[in-house]
């Protein structure tokens, strides 16, 4: 068992109710601070420091399908658009690479990144032989586990994650998911064929849906009990403004059944799964997960509306992809905006970042900041103390307490959310064009 965190909390909804609400009044216009971005013109990233690792994250925003819940940067796939995207893409990683950059790890992410496989392909093979990329992390769609595109990631690909949602057929059809993804039974079909050939097989899963109920939440459980994946990642409900319109007509959603949903997810994914992080759970330890921003301290993103973090200052590429290509079509890097974070702004993000994983490195923590957590964040520290969310191992690290895990998914809720809202910001300076092509009514 991951000796960060446990599979089985107590229930305690009452108890964690008052830090919750502290929690999420608290963060909401923190978050929204920290993530307010600068815009800036001739802007360009830092050139690589030696023996620093670095995570390298690839954004692919081409979908068959445009989901409701979904706030990425995103638009519907033209192949004409999404070739020229591909070979975009290539000339920013060159750039990448001038300025020194080596990864041992890649998150190719979406939008779609399967929906050019050749192109895929091509491009999973330069970060490997360019960056000395060692294992690779990819998203697709259920209707994407067919050979034809299986057989292409197959020896490229460690850890393939599949978005499902939900196995419940009214939410997959209020999500514009059942008629192009297929159905509850056809998904675990494909997972069937797919899941075996990968050393680790992930299904997303989403939680708190307006009108999801318990009951459907324990039959996803048993569904992803029963089918092939060796892990799954249940993330709450993110909702920005934008998301919040497009899925009303599914019904108000509701904050409050978000943690008795969440208690029910770690008490009967128990006995298959364990936990790795807040809210990714897996058949055998020590597999990739979805979070690199959480595995990493530095992490660079290409593509556009990546971000990046890298030296305590966090960049944003453009979200407009006649910018993105006319900044690459002059050699450079298509950056927007950018934030430095002050010193306590950083212990903060690293705070976050490292009990997501379970642990916060008190040693680790001490050689980059100069100052004990128990310093540098005393009111951090002493909230979950207070609320008993953290206790000190053997090794004197932080570690969470099993059944205050959710109070970290509130942190990483309101910190995604205001990324979801700086993606809305960021879609204004879209063209008409492509703001038919996201499809999203700012």
């Amino acid at each position: 068992m991951n000796d960060k965190l446990h599979a089985t909390p107590s229930p305690a909804p009452i108890a964690l109710r008052i830090p919750e609400r502290i929690l999420t009044t608290y963060l909401q216009p923190a978050m929204h601070s920290l993530l307010n971005i600068r815009q800036e013109a001739g802007l360009t990233l830092p050139a690589a420091r030696p023996g620093q690792p670095y995570s390298l994250y690839i954004h692919i925003p081409f979908c068959e399908t445009l989901c409701p819940y979904c706030s990425f940067n995103r638009f519907s796939y033209r192949e004409k658009l999404a070739s020229g995207y591909f070979k975009d893409l290539r000339t920013e990683l060159d750039l990448v690479h001038d300025l020194g950059y080596r990864f041992d790890t890649v998150y190719i992410g979406g939008g779609t990144p399967t929906i050019l496989i050749d192109e895929l392909a091509a491009l999973i093979d330069l970060v490997k032989s360019r960056f000395g990329v060692r294992e690779v992390s990819c998203e697709t769609n259920p209707n994407h586990l067919v050979p034809g595109i299986i057989d292409r990631l197959v020896g490229r690909v460690d850890r393939l994650s599949v978005g499902v949602q939900s196995f419940t057929p009214g939410i997959l059809k209020a999500v514009h998911r059942l008629e192009k993804f297929g159905s509850p039974e056809q998904i675990l079909e494909r997972i069937a064929y797919a899941a075996p050939l990968f050393p680790t097989f992930n299904v997303d899963m989403i939680f708190n849906f307006p009108g999801q109920t318990e009951v459907m939440v324990r039959q996803d459980i048993e569904t992803i009990n029963r089918s092939a994946a060796n892990q799954v990642t249940f993330y709450p409900l993110m909702v920005s403004r934008s998301v919040e319109r497009s899925i009303g007509a599914m019904g108000k959603y509701n904050p409050m059944t978000e943690l008795p949903l969440y208690q029910i997810i770690q008490r009967e994914l128990s006995g298959a799964f364990e936990p790795q992080s807040v809210w990714t759970f897996t058949r055998q330890q020590h597999q990739l997960i979805d979070e690199y921003i959480a595995s990493h301290e530095e992490y660079l993103g290409v593509g556009s509306g990546s971000f990046s973090y890298l030296g305590g200052s966090l960049f944003v590429n453009t979200f407009s992809l006649s910018a993105y290509h006319e900044a690459l079509s002059n050699q450079r890097i298509p950056l927007t905006g950018t934030r430095r974070f002050s010193s306590g702004e950083q212990m903060r993000y690293r705070f976050l970042m490292q009990f997501f994983d379970g642990q916060l490195d008190r040693d680790r923590f001490i050689q980059n900041f100069g100052v004990s957590p128990e310093k540098g964040l005393w009111l951090e520290m002493l909230f979950m103390k207070v609320f008993g969310a953290i206790h000190q191992n053997n090794e004197g690290n932080y570690v969470l307490n099993p059944e205050k895990q959710y109070l970290i998914v509130v942190m990483m809720r309101e910190f995604f959310n205001s990324v979801n809202q700086l993606r809305d910001q960021a879609r204004l300076s879209l063209s008409p064009v492509e703001r038919e092509l996201c499809q999203v009514d700012i």
